[in-house]
């Protein structure tokens, strides 16, 4: 295959890819993250209260009263379709890279979300005027933060050179009837 023909291929699986998982409404992602983030935070809530699940639900209770619910937002989505549009929007990464960092990146996500569930999931055994205050904070700021975090830091570990979109918007007007 000529090499403008492969990148053109290239650029149209990769953008496939992302327009097929979105037209989903990301269900994809939630259907395997939210169990990936439910059972791990009710396994690190159990080793300092006493908890239970309601069967079929998203929902710990703790200490027989108190119930902490594990909703779509909470899973956060769309923070990892954000990693993989900034993966997939990027040229020139070998697929065995690619799904390296998709993977890693996926990984330190679901991490720091597990973490975040717990540490507001505590805060909110303490009090709800400060739980209020600290989910929005983690909601608007931190979140946002992690998720560029991540991806610059995959940037620099696996040497990445291009640039999310822009990189294929150049290859795709250098063989276009405007750049002539």
């Amino acid at each position: 295959m000529h090499k403008t023909h492969k990148d053109f291929f290239d650029v149209a699986i990769r953008y496939s890819i992302l327009i097929l998982s979105a037209i989903s409404g990301l269900w994809i992602f939630y259907f395997f993250l939210t169990p990936l983030t439910f059972y791990p935070t009710y396994l690190i809530l159990n080793l300092f209260f006493d908890v239970m699940l309601i069967k079929g639900s998203n929902i710990i209770i703790v200490n027989n009263e108190i119930p902490i619910e594990i909703v779509k937002a909470c899973v956060a989505g769309s923070a990892y379709y954000l990693l993989l549009v900034l993966n997939l929007s990027t040229p020139k990464i070998k697929i065995e890279t690619r799904i390296k960092m998709i993977l890693s990146s996926f990984a330190v996500l679901l991490t720091f979300n597990i973490l975040r569930i717990v540490l507001l999931s505590f805060i909110f055994l303490e009090g709800l005027p400060l739980f209020v205050a600290a989910h929005q904070f983690f909601w608007y700021f931190l979140s946002t933060v992690f998720v560029v975090a991540i991806w610059f830091s995959e940037v620099k570990i696996f040497k990445i050179k291009e640039i999310p979109f822009y990189s294929d918007f150049k290859l795709l007007h250098k063989h276009s009837f405007f750049s002539k």
